[in-house]
């Protein structure tokens, strides 16, 4: 999630890539964590196609940002905030031709960049690049030119990157000042993680099919004398920043998720010169995407969960101020109602589950559109955080049943996906949605009722931690 220019206020996100070559079964994926309070409820909504009589304009709660907007909406999800009041922040989904958006992973721009093209007051922000980007365009390719015509005509408030896919293509698109941006295509057989820097690096100007970039970039860096490289033009080091809070805030994240994929290395957590593109030493699954996103530096020094001087140390991927995490998948050789899925995690990820959703739902399971401020007890948001909460006092205790009861939930709703696939490729196109709906509210309601199962077990077996327990003779 976007932050301000102020390092100070470190609260975050972190990103995942995958092209179509690198996972099982072909499927094209990206996902990240949502990070900014530890209590900010989400909803999950589907916005229907709509054609208005006159062309429409978006003005921000958040920074007064207006941009007029074409009279054909295409069908979208989004996962917007409990409240508009500071902005509708709706963050991922899918379009109904099958574009994933998710927007935006924090970076941070360098002094010598923003002081010649700061960053824009009332220029696009985070809360606004779903709504205004995703239901008007048809390709991930498409979506990176919408955003970046947007940033360089109204300028933009923030250093961001933003996530696309399609079924064919994994676009990363970042910032890096007020007008000037970039995008490079994850190679059908790479990965790449991300975490509140700036990351893409050399650009190969001669090579649109695998970048796009503001036509006057090389210019303007040029003009300034902003290039610290002889011989390469490296987007991270020219516009990025390089200090400790990187070092120690968000390197240690990307560290983890290559060491994780690609093999242990020598390479420090705290190093600035991780690779941005990178190859996994075997074929990634949704799975995988889902564990990255909802770690804490498992089997090394830094997990917080363990005893240690270094436990503490480095701030990890899944973190109590997670508000939702979401893996957009895209399978092959599928019509996009089927192939895309919405794996949605209320809450913490990884005290969560990842709910699938087909794309071609027309609405979303109650509970996922409801919950504010304090806790409501009907609100998925809320199901999932209280079980979170409840886990947290007496973790060493209680997290091996909730570990079991969340695979337990995993596996019940695989199978479930997966019979939902092979009976959707029977439904005419007519009889399509009302199926697809039906499947995906009985997949959220069979991850909803475990965790409430879940819930019940861990306020009984709560009851006897108390601090004002006491050992009784059972003859007194």
């Amino acid at each position: 999630m976007a932050l301000n220019y102020n390092k100070n206020t470190l609260s975050a996100c972190t990103s995942i890539l995958i092209g179509k070559k690198a996972t099982i079964g072909g499927s094209t994926i990206i996902g990240r964590n949502e990070d900014a309070k530890a209590s900010w409820p989400k909803h999950y909504v589907v916005h229907p196609y709509e054609t208005f009589e006159e062309p429409q304009k978006y003005v921000s709660n958040d920074n007064g940002f207006e941009i007029k907007l074409p009279r054909t909406r295409y069908k979208y999800s989004a996962t917007p905030e409990w409240t508009d009041k500071e902005g509708l922040f709706e963050e991922d989904g899918f379009n109904e031709y099958g574009v994933a958006m998710s927007a935006t992973e924090s970076a941070y721009s360098n002094q010598r960049v923003l002081g010649v093209d700061p960053l824009v007051e009332n220029g696009i922000g985070e809360e606004a690049m779903v709504t205004v980007v995703l239901p008007y365009v048809k390709t991930a390719r498409e979506g990176v030119m919408r955003l970046g015509s947007i940033i360089e005509k109204h300028g933009t408030n923030e250093t961001n990157g933003v996530l696309f896919a399609d079924q064919n293509e994994v676009w990363y698109f970042e910032n890096g000042s007020g007008h000037y941006w970039v995008a490079q295509r994850i190679p059908d057989d790479c990965y790449a993680v991300v975490a509140n820097q700036l990351a893409i690096q050399d650009i190969n100007f001669n090579d649109p099919k695998n970048f796009l970039f503001k036509s006057d970039i090389q210019e303007f860096v040029n003009d300034y004398n902003l290039n610290p490289d002889r011989d390469k033009f490296s987007f991270r080091n020219i516009f990025g920043t390089h200090d400790m809070s990187d070092a120690i805030y968000s390197t240690p994240r990307v560290w983890w998720g290559q060491q994780e994929f690609s093999g242990k290395t020598d390479e420090s957590p705290e190093s600035q010169d991780l690779s941005f593109i990178k190859r996994a030493n075997r074929l990634l699954s949704i799975d995988d995407a889902q564990y990255y996103l909802s770690s804490h530096f498992q089997k090394t020094e830094f997990d917080p969960l363990n005893e240690g001087e270094n436990n503490k140390r480095y701030r990890p991927i899944s973190l109590a101020k997670t508000q939702e995490s979401h893996v957009l998948q895209i399978r092959p050789d599928l019509k996009p109602e089927i192939a895309c899925i919405h794996w949605l995690a209320m809450g913490v990820a990884s005290q969560s589950v990842y709910v699938p959703f087909y794309m071609g739902i027309t609405d979303t399971p109650e509970e996922y559109k409801i919950g504010g401020l304090p806790y409501d007890d009907k609100s998925a948001y809320w199901t999932y955080k209280l079980a979170g909460v409840l886990l947290d006092s007496h973790y060493q205790e209680l997290g091996q049943m909730f570990q079991n009861k969340q695979k337990d939930i995993n596996i019940s709703l695989r199978k479930k996906l997966r019979d939902g696939d092979i009976k959707a490729l029977g439904k005419t196109d007519e009889e399509l949605p009302e199926f697809l709906t039906k499947a995906s509210n009985d997949m959220a309601h069979i991850a909803l009722d475990g965790y409430k199962e879940l819930i019940a077990q861990l306020i009984t077996d709560s009851t006897d931690f108390s601090p004002l327990n006491f050992k009784t003779d059972m003859n007194l």
